[in-house]
C-alpha cells in the first residue's frame, strides 16, 4: 500500500507541473502585455516588463517562473488587488465558495438516496418515471440554466428570495440569499446520486439474501433498508468524492449569476483583468482541489480492493 501511495503522489506531482506549464504557456501567449495601461509612460512600462522578464523569450521567462514558485513566491496581484500576493487574494474567496460548495453537496446526498430508494422500490412505476424524467433533465441541463430561472421565477418575478448574494455588514452570509445557489448547484450531483443507487439498488434486490430476508418476514422497504443500502453505499461512496469537484467546477458560473464574491468570480475579473499572476494562481487551486480529490478516490479504491494497487506485489 505504500508503494502505491507513493506512485499517486508522484503521478499527483507530475500531472500538477504539467498543469502548471500549459497554465503559464496559455497565459503568456494570450495577445497583448500584462501591462497594457496607456497612461504610463513607456519607459516605466519597459521597467515593469523587465522586472517580470517580459522582454525575455519565452523559455527564459518559464525558467523563472518556475524559480520562484520553487521558492514559494507565486508573484502579486497587479490588477485586482494591486501589490497584494496573490494566495492571500485568494484566501479571502475560499471560505465562500467552498460553504456554498459543501451545503451543496451535503443537501444533494441525503436527498438523491431517498428519491434513489423510491424510484428502485417502484420500479417501472409511476413514481419511478416521474424520478427518471427529473433525473434526465438535471443531468441534460447545466446547473447555470437552472441559476438563472430560479433567479428570474423565484427572485424577481415573484420576489421570495434575493436576486443577487447578499451579506451582513460583519460579513456573515444572509442565508435566504443562499438558498438559490445552493439548489441550482445541488440538482445536478441530487440525478446523479439517483440514477447511481437505483441502478445498484434494482441489482440488488434481484438477489438471493434479499429473498431470504423477505422469507423471514420483513417488508420490501425493511429490506431494502437494513440489507439492500448496505451493499449498495459502498459503490456509491465512490462517486461521491469527485462530486465535489463537479460541483466546485459548476459553481465558477453560478458565482458569477449570483453576484457572490467567492473564487469564481474572481477568475472571471482576473481574466477580463489581466491579471496573469493570480489567473495562474486560481487556476492552480482548482487543480489542486481535482487531483488531491482523485487521489483521495484512488486511495480508497486500494484500500477497498487491494487488486488495484499498482505495483503491489503477490505477498501485499
Amino acid at each position: 500500500m505504500i508503494k502505491y501511495t507513493v506512485q499517486r503522489l508522484f503521478a499527483l506531482l507530475l500531472t500538477l507541473w504539467v498543469i502548471l506549464t500549459i497554465a503559464f504557456l496559455v497565459i503568456r501567449l494570450m495577445p497583448g502585455s500584462i501591462y497594457e495601461d496607456t497612461d504610463l509612460p513607456p519607459r516605466l512600462l519597459e521597467t515593469m516588463e523587465a522586472r517580470y522578464q517580459l522582454n525575455e523569450p519565452m523559455i527564459v521567462q518559464y525558467w523563472y517562473f518556475v524559480q520562484n514558485i520553487a521558492r514559494g513566491d507565486w508573484g502579486t496581484s497587479i490588477a485586482i488587488r494591486v501589490s497584494v500576493p496573490v494566495w492571500e487574494v485568494l484566501y479571502s474567496r475560499i471560505p465562500v465558495s467552498l460553504l456554498l460548495n459543501l451545503l451543496s453537496l451535503f443537501i444533494s446526498l441525503p436527498i438523491g438516496i431517498l428519491a434513489g430508494i423510491l424510484a428502485a422500490l417502484f420500479q417501472n412505476r409511476r413514481t419511478d418515471h416521474a424520478i427518471s424524467f427529473a433525473v434526465v433533465l438535471f443531468v441534460s441541463v447545466p446547473s447555470f440554466v437552472f441559476a438563472t430561472l430560479l433567479q428570474y421565477t423565484l427572485a424577481f418575478r415573484f420576489g421570495w428570495f434575493p436576486i443577487v448574494y447578499s451579506t451582513s455588514p460583519g460579513g456573515t452570509p444572509y442565508w435566504w440569499s443562499m438558498i438559490l445557489p445552493i439548489t441550482a448547484l445541488a440538482l445536478g450531483p441530487i440525478a446523479r446520486v439517483t440514477r447511481y443507487l437505483r441502478g445498484e439498488l434494482i441489482e440488488t434486490i434481484s438477489s438471493d439474501f434479499m429473498l431470504l430476508a423477505r422469507t423471514k418476514g420483513l417488508t420490501v422497504f425493511q429490506a431494502t433498508v437494513r440489507h439492500a443500502m448496505r451493499n449498495s453505499l459502498l459503490p456509491l461512496a465512490n462517486i461521491i468524492i469527485p462530486m465535489f469537484t463537479s460541483i466546485l467546477t459548476g459553481s465558477l458560473v453560478i458565482e458569477r449569476i449570483f453576484a457572490i464574491g467567492g473564487v469564481g468570480g474572481l477568475l472571471v475579473n482576473s481574466l477580463n483583468a489581466n491579471d496573469h499572476p493570480l489567473t495562474v494562481a486560481i487556476l492552480v487551486f482548482y487543480s489542486l482541489v481535482s487531483l488531491l480529490t482523485i487521489l483521495v478516490v484512488d486511495l480508497s479504491y486500494g484500500l477497498i480492493d487491494p487488486r488495484v494497487r499498482v505495483g503491489g506485489s503477490k505477498n501485499e
